[in-house]
């Protein structure tokens, strides 16, 4: 499955602020797998996990006020994000970093770093994460509409979810690091990362 990001409006048939109901109603071939507090600070941010089969969700749709507002794409059971034609899910991240950073230097795109060191475009309202995968680790985008685009990148300003951000961080020189980091303590009180 095929989707393009048109930037700061939608991706694929989901367009940004859409009520939650109808991001139901269009998913191609996917169902509703749960529902979960997406965000320890933020608890009116609603997560929904869609996919093709109970043990592998393929995409996550996040509302506020039972609005879409982000959209993250799951690395292995996704659909194939594209951007102008350029492949954005299942990327060797330096590759896709290269390509992001031509692209900047090029003065195309304005790529800036979050403080995860997760590269992103606030214009496109798009950051891309990555996902450990048997033998590795692929790209996995994660998309905002027009409203939620400022800032994006930051993850302590911007809107993406807090869930969004847990897990493997973007790989520098063959750094392996995860956040939270083991030991790490956070002010996240009762709230678990639903993934």
């Amino acid at each position: 499955m095929d989707w393009e990001l048109m930037p700061l409006d939608g991706v694929g048939p989901l367009l940004f602020g859409m009520p939650i109901d109808e991001v139901a109603a269009v998913m191609p071939g996917m169902t509703e797998l749960r529902r979960f507090q997406a965000d320890p600070s933020f608890r009116e941010n609603l997560g929904v996990e869609f996919g093709t089969r109970r043990a592998e969700p393929a995409v996550y749709a996040y509302c506020v006020d039972g609005r879409l507002f982000c959209v993250a794409v799951d690395a292995v059971h996704g659909p194939q994000v594209t951007l102008r034609g350029r492949q954005l899910t299942t990327c060797v991240p330096a590759d896709l970093e290269r390509f992001l950073l031509h692209a900047h230097r090029c003065e195309v795109l304005d790529v800036s770093y979050g403080p995860r060191g997760n590269p992103g475009v606030n214009g496109l309202g798009l950051v891309v994460r990555v996902q450990a995968v048997v033998g590795g680790v692929l790209t996995r985008p994660v998309m905002v509409g027009r409203t939620w685009a400022d800032r994006c990148t930051d993850d302590w300003e911007g809107a993406i979810p807090g869930c969004e951000w847990v897990g493997r961080l973007w790989p520098h020189r063959g750094e392996t690091k995860s956040w939270p980091a083991t030991g790490h303590r956070t002010d996240w009180g009762d709230w678990q990362p639903p993934f």
